[in-house]
C-alpha cells in the first residue's frame, strides 16, 4: 500500500485530515501509531478553526519528527525544520491557491489534499540528507 492509500485509508476511518497524514508517514518519521494520532488530534479542520488545513499540519508534524528540533543550540536542525515547514505551506499554496482549511474545503475534496501531502511529506522524508 502506498502512501496516498495509507492516508485515505486513515481518513476512511474516521480520522480528520491532520491525523490521516502524520498517521501515514509515522513509520518513515520515526513515530508509533499511536503518538502521531494523539499529538495531530487537534489539527483537522484548520486546529478546529478553519485555519490552516489539517493536512499540511499533519505533513509538518510528520517532517518535523523525521528531522527533530530538540536543542535549542542546534541551529541547523531549527532552520532544516523551518525550511521544510516553509516548503509544505509553499507547495500546498501553490497547488490549490491558498491553505486555510475553510477556504479550501468547499472548493477541493480534503482526499485530494490528504494523498498530496502525505506524498510530499514522504518525499522530504526520504530525501533526508
Amino acid at each position: 500500500m502506498d502512501i496516498r492509500e495509507r492516508a485515505l485509508d486513515w481518513h476512511k476511518k474516521g480520522y480528520n485530515c491532520a491525523q490521516s497524514v502524520a498517521v501515514a508517514c509515522a513509520e518513515l518519521a520515526g513515530l508509533d501509531e499511536n503518538t502521531a494520532l494523539a499529538v495531530s488530534g487537534g489539527f483537522g479542520g484548520g486546529v478546529r478553526s478553519g485555519e490552516i488545513c489539517g493536512a499540511i499540519s499533519g505533513a509538518v508534524m510528520a517532517v518535523g519528527a523525521a528531522y527533530p528540533f530538540t536543542d535549542s543550540n542546534d541551529e541547523a536542525a531549527k532552520d532544516k525544520i523551518a525550511l521544510f515547514a516553509k516548503e509544505c505551506v509553499a507547495v500546498a499554496k501553490e497547488k490549490y491557491g491558498g491553505v486555510r482549511c475553510s477556504e479550501l474545503k468547499g472548493n477541493i475534496d480534503c482526499n485530494e489534499i490528504i494523498c498530496y501531502m502525505a506524498e510530499y511529506a514522504e518525499k522530504l522524508i526520504k530525501d533526508k540528507t
